[in-house]
C-alpha cells in the first residue's frame, strides 16, 4: 500500500470558537497521531481560507503543511482560495480532497469532478439541515463520501435533500479523558462566584444573539420552578456574546437575577474545573452533536439536553442522560430536579465517565479514521 496525497479545506478553525472548529481540530489531532505512529496515511495539505498565519497552530509539522489565505477583502480571498485549489489539483493530483464546510462544496466539486479526483464533504449540523441550494445539493450528490457528526444530522440531511445514506460515515466528536475529570469542586472558584452550599447548574456555550436555540433562557425560565424545590440552586453560564444583556434582562424580569451568574469566557485549558463545580450540565439545544456533552459526561456530571437533535449520539440515545422537548422550561424544570435530587442511574459520575470514554475517545476516533483512510488508499 502506497502513501496517499491528501488536500482538506476549510473555511477557519484556528480565528474563532466552536463546535466546528474543536470538531476539526479533532480530526487534525487523530490524522497527525495515525501519520506518526503507523506512517500512514502521511503527509496532507490544508488550505484555510479565513485563518491568517499569526494564528495560534499546534498541528504544523511535516505530515500537515498549512497554507492561510485570510484577506482583508472577502472576494480576494476567495479568488486566492480558488485559485490555490486549482494549482494544488492540476499539479499535485491528491488522492482525494476533503472538504470542510458546505459553503466550499461547490467550488470543489466544479474542480474536481471534471479531473475525476474524488472528494468528501464534512458535515456538522444545522448548515445542512434544510434544504441546500442547488450547487450545494448537487456537490452533496457528487460527492464520494460524506462525513458528518451525528446521526440524526445524517438522517435529516438525507430526508431534507434527498441523498443516499449509504454515503454518509459517522466520524463524531471526542474527549480527551486526562483533561476532562472527576474531581472536587474548587474552593477558589466556589468562592469567586459565590456559589458555596448551592446546588449549581452549567451551561456552557456562545452567547450569541444567533445562538438562541442553545436554550440559556429556556433554563433560566425553569429557575423558579426548581428553586421551589432547590431554595439554593444557582445557574452558572459560562461563555460569552451580544446575547448576554438579553438574558441577563430576562433573569431579573423573572427575579432570579441572583441565581443567574455569567462567568464570561473561559480558556479551553481551564474549562474542566468549571464542569466539576457543577452538579448538572444543562442546555436544552438544538445540536449537531454537542461537545459540551462529552465533555460534561467526562467529569462525571449528569447531563440535560434536548430530544430531537445530535444529542442523542453523546447521551447515548438517553441512556447517559435526560432528553427534553429543548424550548419546553416546564419539562426542563422537571429534568433538573430528578437530577438534582440524585436518585437516578444517570447521576452515577463514574458510570457517565466510563460509558462515555468508551466511545468517543481521541483513540476510538484514530482507529475508525485509519481505517476509513486504508480503505480509500491507493493500492
Amino acid at each position: 500500500m502506497r502513501s496517499a496525497n491528501y488536500l482538506f479545506c476549510f473555511l477557519e478553525i484556528f480565528g474563532s470558537e466552536g463546535g466546528i472548529q474543536s470538531y476539526v481540530r479533532d480530526i487534525l489531532k487523530a490524522y497527525l497521531s495515525i501519520s506518526k505512529t503507523t506512517n500512514y496515511p502521511s503527509k496532507a495539505e490544508v488550505l484555510l481560507l479565513r485563518d491568517s498565519p499569526d494564528c495560534d497552530n499546534h498541528y504544523e509539522s511535516e505530515y500537515l503543511r498549512f497554507f492561510y489565505l485570510k484577506t482583508g477583502n472577502p472576494w480576494l480571498g476567495r479568488l486566492k482560495f480558488a485559485a490555490i485549489l486549482l494549482s494544488f489539483l492540476l499539479q499535485k493530483r491528491p488522492q482525494r480532497v476533503f472538504c470542510g464546510h458546505i459553503k466550499l462544496a461547490p467550488l470543489i466539486q466544479s474542480f474536481c469532478h471534471p479531473l475525476g479526483i474524488p472528494y468528501t464533504i464534512l458535515t456538522y449540523g444545522k448548515e445542512v439541515w434544510e434544504l441546500l441550494a442547488s450547487r450545494e445539493r448537487a456537490a452533496m450528490q457528487q460527492a464520494d463520501s460524506i462525513w458528518t457528526i451525528s446521526k440524526y444530522t445524517r438522517d435529516r440531511t438525507c430526508a431534507t435533500n434527498n441523498l443516499n445514506p449509504a454515503k454518509f460515515q459517522i466520524i463524531p466528536c471526542t474527549v480527551d479523558g486526562e483533561i476532562f475529570d472527576i474531581a472536587p469542586k474548587s474552593e477558589d472558584l466556589l468562592t469567586q462566584y459565590n456559589l458555596h452550599d448551592a446546588q449549581i447548574l452549567l451551561t456552557v456555550s456562545r452567547l450569541r444573539s444567533s445562538d438562541f436555540y442553545k436554550g440559556i433562557d429556556v433554563t433560566i425560565q425553569a429557575l423558579p420552578h426548581i428553586a421551589k424545590n432547590f431554595p439554593n440552586v444557582k445557574y452558572l453560564v459560562v461563555g460569552r456574546g451580544d446575547d448576554r444583556p438579553r438574558l441577563a434582562q430576562l433573569a431579573a424580569d423573572l427575579g432570579v437575577a441572583e441565581r443567574v451568574v455569567f462567568a464570561g469566557f473561559v480558556a479551553t485549558e481551564n474549562l474542566a474545573a468549571y464542569y466539576q463545580l457543577a452538579d448538572a450540565f444543562v442546555m436544552p439545544s438544538q445540536e449537531g452533536f454537542g461537545i459540551v456533552y462529552l465533555e460534561a459526561l467526562a467529569c462525571g456530571l449528569p447531563v440535560l439536553a434536548g430530544n430531537a437533535d445530535g444529542s442523542a449520539d453523546p447521551l447515548q440515545d438517553g441512556k447517559l442522560g435526560w432528553r427534553v422537548p429543548h424550548r419546553n422550561s416546564e419539562a426542563v424544570a422537571l429534568a433538573c430536579i430528578e437530577i438534582l435530587q440524585g436518585n437516578d442511574p444517570r447521576c452515577d459520575r463514574d458510570f457517565l465517565r466510563e460509558q462515555t470514554l468508551a466511545a468517543f475517545s481521541s483513540q476510538s476516533l484514530c482507529r475508525l479514521l485509519l481505517g476509513i483512510f486504508q480503505l480509500s488508499a491507493p493500492d
